[in-house]
């Protein structure tokens, strides 16, 4: 169904050009924004089968546990080092000229704000924190690191002799071999810690949501750039966008659940789109 409304919504960039021009936007972004800076998504054309970790799993398998902070012991590291790309800095320069109010991004890898964006609700949460379920206390990864690397001495190095790795979506790295490594408790009382990241089966924070359709509704019209819009988390604002009467625009390679909602729908990459606005868009505020 999402590919009879896309073909009767296609546009060109002429035609969102025409759609947004003039309009305060809200931007709700997806994984296909940071492709070009070399995280991969999950469902854009040509990406592997993945298979999400839930919520459940993580907090009800100690060796799921331990084979997941392996993981993400090594990816974080390449999301730490990532460089926001091309679609981001127009973001950002579009919001500092009054076109784009703010950003809703699903993505966790902060180059929204790295590439200077102010006003930015990160629904799904950061990858540069890490919070205790048991007690709440909140910690940087940064600080983690630290403390796995003294539990498990070597282990990138290791890993990283053995062959490049392949970096998954929410900054965790795909190693077969997990089973000697130490996971680290709270400090402060031995509780089970968390990426600050909402998992599949995790309810997003009610005052995260409710600032995102604020946002939403001071809005003019939606853009929706690099999502699929599989998740209720993002389409919701889709559909509460169409439902109060503003334009939806999807930018995106490939179909998205949000097409029937959408005013008009782009099958094209973000950064290059996103780049063009800044020109004509800003030259109309």
């Amino acid at each position: 169904m999402s590919s009879e409304a896309r073909a009767l919504t296609t546009g060109t960039l002429a035609d969102v050009v025409a759609l947004l021009s003039g309009h305060r936007l809200a931007v709700l972004t997806g994984a296909g924004v940071s492709t070009d800076s070399g995280i991969p998504d999950y469902r854009g054309p040509g990406s592997p089968p993945r298979t999400p970790m839930t919520y459940q799993q993580f907090v009800g398998d100690e060796a799921f546990r331990r084979h997941y902070w392996a993981r993400n012991h090594v990816g974080w590291r390449h999301v730490n080092r990532t460089l926001p790309n091309a679609g981001h800095r127009a973001l950002a320069t579009l919001e500092h000229r009054g076109v784009v109010l703010g950003v809703i991004t699903q993505n966790v890898d902060l180059l929204h704000e790295a590439a200077g964006s102010r006003h930015v609700i990160d629904l799904h949460g950061r990858y540069d924190r890490v919070v205790c379920l048991a007690c709440g206390t909140v910690i940087s990864r940064a600080e983690l690191a630290d403390r796995l690397d003294a539990l498990n001495p070597g282990f990138v190095a290791a890993v990283g002799a053995v062959a490049d790795v392949e970096i998954a979506p929410e900054a965790d790295a795909v190693i077969e071999s997990t089973s000697q490594f130490t996971v680290a408790a709270c400090a402060r009382c031995g509780g089970i810690l968390k990426p600050d990241i909402v998992y599949f089966g995790e309810t997003v924070p009610r005052e995260r949501v409710e600032r995102a359709y604020a946002l939403v509704d001071a809005a003019d019209a939606l853009l929706v750039a690099g999502s699929s819009l599989t998740v209720q988390s993002g389409l919701r604002f889709v559909r509460h966008a169409a439902g109060t009467g503003k334009p939806v625009v999807v930018v995106n390679r490939g179909a998205t659940r949000g097409d029937r909602y959408a005013a008009l729908t782009l099958d094209a990459g973000t950064s290059e789109t996103l780049v063009e606005l800044v020109d004509v868009l800003a030259a109309v505020h």
